[in-house]
């Protein structure tokens, strides 16, 4: 986010950028912050999701504030909570009066004084000998909040530390550390991640005992690909539910992130090959396809490094929203990479079906590869695009549904890729009668398998 303007405190549109940015990561554990010098107009803690029994706590220490102008007013610099649905009018509201003030008082409005916001509290409640504070607020409207600590000072950069927890009660008196829309979550993550397993013992079954001499080194990969969703799933619930427990992961996230990490590379890695044919249909890659690969596996690095930081940072930190478009970047470079070595052996098929006079293999080859390519494209959008939208359109005490519509999707699509590349002594698409031949010519000659 940009520096504000020395004539104006606050910028509403540096607000709004602020709040549609945590659409992107919404945090629910207790945090410890840090910030440092920051003179940012509007800076975003956290957005979370309250029941009538909600609480916000909110410790402040080792407060600085310095300013290139005059002694800075400390009651122009504070915090607030905002729901989502009063952002417009509280922007809005901002700026019109600014706007309608005739008087060039470089001032202006500042956002705390705005009748759409619940101020909490302002610097200037802060003890000068112990420069600390610590408040608790009670939620009586349940509602998606955000948390944001506005400078509507001009020129003045501010240094502090900040504990926050937002959570909400349960009839039992204990505490869910996780978003209204959240706390389902952990039990979907546990659910999708017994299934998995169930997956993989199938396809170990599949591939040591039921088709043992079938199998190529490819399905050991993808057996592997298996395991670690599993797993990834497995720590994923646990760092979820003792969040919502505690409201810190216990050391789960570590375990989370690694195999997040293992499953992205070998995900990716299992759709390279199965679109080069390697392993079951040849038993090299060709030299552009290890191009492809030695690309892929760095940037899913790069890109889970992104993660991590957008994961265990916050919209709070300056270069937040940076780190978001590296991730979102290196995701688009990844996918549409994995693309090129199937649409290569679509165009390698397509040829070799003139000359070698296997017209119905080829003709099974190519509508498998181009089935293929079109599945890998429908939840390449769908887990980017439509998961997305269902995430922002979604009430936030529903925000669980874009978690099991993403999951849902996947699982779709690894059984139809595993399925589809199973392992099988008369695979249909490979094994086919030489009195299709002349039928297949015909449709080879018709149709184009071009993309």
């Amino acid at each position: 986010m940009a520096r504000s303007p020395p004539r104006s405190r606050f910028d509403p549109l540096l607000f709004v950028v602020a709040a549609l940015a945590s659409i992107l990561s919404s945090s629910a554990e207790i945090k410890n912050l840090k910030i440092s010098s920051d003179s940012r107009p509007i800076i975003l803690f956290e957005k979370f999701g309250f029941t009538p029994r909600g609480e916000v706590n909110i410790t402040v220490s080792d407060v600085f504030v310095s300013s290139t102008l005059a002694t800075p007013d400390p009651a122009l610099l504070g915090f607030l909570l905002l729901a989502d649905e009063s952002l417009i009018q509280a922007a809005y509201d901002s700026q019109h009066k600014r706007s309608a003030n005739s008087n060039p008082n470089p001032n202006g409005r500042c956002i705390l004084d705005s009748t759409y916001v619940i101020r909490l509290f302002t610097l200037a409640e802060i003890s000068r000998q112990s420069a600390s504070l610590n408040r608790s607020f009670p939620i009586t409207r349940p509602d998606e909040y955000s948390l944001f600590f506005a400078n509507c000072a001009p020129e003045t950069s501010v240094s502090m530390s900040v504990r926050t927890e937002m959570y909400n009660g349960r009839s039992d008196g204990s505490r869910d550390y996780l978003s209204v829309g959240q706390s389902p979550v952990p039990s979907l993550y546990a659910f999708f991640a017994i299934v998995y397993v169930a997956f993989f013992a199938f396809w170990i079954y599949v591939t040591l005992f039921q088709n043992r001499l079938a199998a190529q080194t490819i399905h050991h990969l993808m057996a592997g690909l298996l395991l670690t969703k599993a797993l990834n799933l497995v720590f994923a619930a646990e760092d979820q539910h003792y969040i919502r427990q505690t409201g810190t992961p216990h050391g789960w996230d570590v375990l989370f992130y690694i195999f997040q990490f293992l499953k992205g590379v070998l995900l990716f890695t299992v759709i390279v090959l199965i679109g080069t044919g390697w392993s079951f249909l040849k038993p090299f890659l060709q030299e552009r396809e290890k191009k492809v690969l030695i690309i892929v596996i760095p940037l899913q690095v790069i890109a889970n490094i992104a993660s991590i930081v957008i994961g265990e940072t916050g919209p709070f930190i300056q270069n937040w929203v940076t780190w978001n478009q590296v991730f979102l970047l290196i995701d688009v470079v990844c996918c549409c990479a994995i693309l090129f070595p199937i649409i290569w052996s679509i165009r390698s098929l397509r040829e070799t079906s003139k000359t070698d006079g296997k017209a119905a293999k080829n003709l099974a080859k190519l509508t498998l590869f181009r089935q293929f390519y079109i599945v890998v494209i429908g939840y390449l959008y769908f887990t980017r695009i439509v998961v997305y939208a269902l995430r922002t359109i979604a009430s936030y005490k529903y925000q669980w549904v874009s978690v099991a519509t993403e999951e849902t999707a996947s699982l779709a699509f690894y059984v139809f890729m595993f399925y589809m590349f199973r392992p099988a002594e008369k695979n249909q698409y490979f094994m086919l009668d030489d009195d299709q031949e002349e039928a297949a010519e015909m449709v080879l000659r018709e149709e184009e398998f071009e993309l």
